[in-house]
């Protein structure tokens, strides 16, 4: 079992998985998952935190919702055609860049994209941390199921506010004031 450790911004990446418009009508509760995506891209800016947007066949599901692009800095967008992509060259070259350990996942489809790219992330011994309020499928059963698969896989269910405030650390910060205006 791998050895999870307190977030760190310095160690983490972001990766928004297929948050792509054409998908986003039939996820469920997609607007939550939105709002918790835009804010935890906003946070991640403050933080200086790098992030990866993978957008799965991008001609017939549309690029990632513009809102949630606009929030982000820095992102290095990946088209892809597999569902993990850990399958992807492209990917496993800009993430092999970045020398991170911990990375934070949101996105859609949780029991698709979701699922088998954090599984592949976990198999390499990356520190995987899923977002459960900013990841969704069409069925939220499939959600549950695939929360609970990543979990028994070691993964690190959380919540976007879990994750703000770990890397926040601390109400003294320079930056808390910044991150309490967009977690209100």
């Amino acid at each position: 079992m791998m050895s999870h450790k307190n977030l760190s911004a310095d160690k983490s990446i972001l990766l928004v998985i297929d948050i792509q418009d054409n998908l986003s009508p039939a996820i469920s509760e997609f607007s939550d998952l939105l709002q918790w995506s835009i804010k935890i891209a906003k946070v991640s800016a403050i933080f200086k935190i790098p992030s990866i947007v993978t957008e799965q066949y991008p001609q017939g599901l549309g690029s990632t919702n513009r809102r949630l692009k606009d929030a982000l800095i820095n992102a290095q967008t990946i088209e892809k055609t597999h569902f993990s992509a850990c399958n992807e060259p492209t990917f496993n070259a800009t993430f092999k860049q970045l020398t991170r350990t911990q990375v934070i996942v949101i996105g859609t489809e949780s029991h698709v994209c979701v699922l088998q790219t954090c599984l592949d992330l976990i198999a390499q011994g990356i520190e995987v941390y899923v977002a459960a309020d900013a990841v969704g499928s069409r069925d939220p059963e499939h959600k549950s199921l695939a929360l609970m698969q990543l979990q028994q896989a070691g993964a690190i269910v959380t919540s976007v506010e879990s994750i703000i405030f770990q890397w926040t650390k601390n109400a003294a910060s320079p930056e808390f004031k910044a991150v309490l205006s967009i977690i209100k």
